[in-house]
Formats: C-alpha cells, sequence, structure tokens
C-alpha cells in the first residue's frame, strides 16, 4: 500500500511535531495526535493522548529544540523517523535522550 503522504508533507508534519513540543501547541497537537494515542517518556512512563497534552502544556523545560539527523522511511502506510517513530495520524510516539 503507497503512503498517503509524500515525502514532503512527512518533512512538514515532523517539523510541526517539534515545533508543537517547544512552543507547548495544544492545538496543533490535537490535530497530529490520534483519539488512542500512547507516549512513552523518557522516565519509562505511558501516557494516553490526554495526559500527553497536559504535559505539552506546560513549558518545555529545553530550549531551541531540533530534530536532527531525520531519516524518514516510508513502510507502506506507516513512517519511520530517525530515533522516534510517529506514525500519521500519529498514533505512537516514542523519545530516548542520549
Amino acid at each position: 500500500m503507497a503512503s498517503m503522504y509524500g515525502m514532503a508533507e512527512l518533512e512538514r508534519l515532523n517539523s510541526d511535531y517539534i515545533a508543537a513540543v517547544q512552543g507547548s501547541d495544544v492545538q496543533r497537537f490535537k490535530g497530529l495526535l490520534s483519539e488512542d494515542f500512547l507516549n512513552s517518556n523518557p522516565d519509562g512512563s505511558l501516557v494516553d493522548r490526554a495526559g500527553f497534552l497536559a504535559q505539552i502544556a506546560r513549558p518545555p523545560g529545553i530550549r531551541n529544540l531540533a530534530a536532527s539527523d531525520v531519516r524518514i522511511r516510508v513502510l507502506g502506510d506507516v513512517a519511520g523517523w530517525g530515533r522516534y517513530t510517529d506514525i500519521w495520524q500519529c498514533v505512537a510516539a516514542h523519545v530516548t535522550r542520549g
């Protein structure tokens, strides 16, 4: 099955995701995340969509957040990203801090 998004759109979605984290943009995430979205936090805890939106509403503890070495792979209708994975419409996210 072909991806419903072109590469440029996937790159834009990834940039939107990062900008929404940095800007505590709950409204943007409401448009990006599916109703059954799950996020695993760096401390190992797992939060659902509501919990993630509550986290995002608080100002981030980091500045100048940027995604580097982003690699987009289209696997049917699933796209894999660098060191975290977002599936659009975003169903899950995992972030590992080095």
